[in-house]
């Protein structure tokens, strides 16, 4: 009983999205052009890799 009312409104809830289909249309970033998108990518990578030694560096340099 419970399974038909979820399936019911997971059905109709895709139904009533009107959003564009296709690969790459569901992400909050534009995917086409492959030079900004690594751009990107280097810098939230980067900077979460980096992030962790900057802050030892500042530790160690601390008097």
């Amino acid at each position: 009983m419970l399974g038909q009312a979820v399936r019911r409104f997971t059905t109709s809830a895709v139904r009533a999205s009107h959003y564009a289909e296709g690969p790459g249309q569901n992400l909050p970033f534009s995917v086409e052009n492959k030079w900004k998108l690594l751009g990107m990518m280097v810098l939230f990578f980067g900077s979460g890799f980096t992030f962790p030694f900057i802050i030892v560096r500042h530790q160690i340099l601390k008097k």
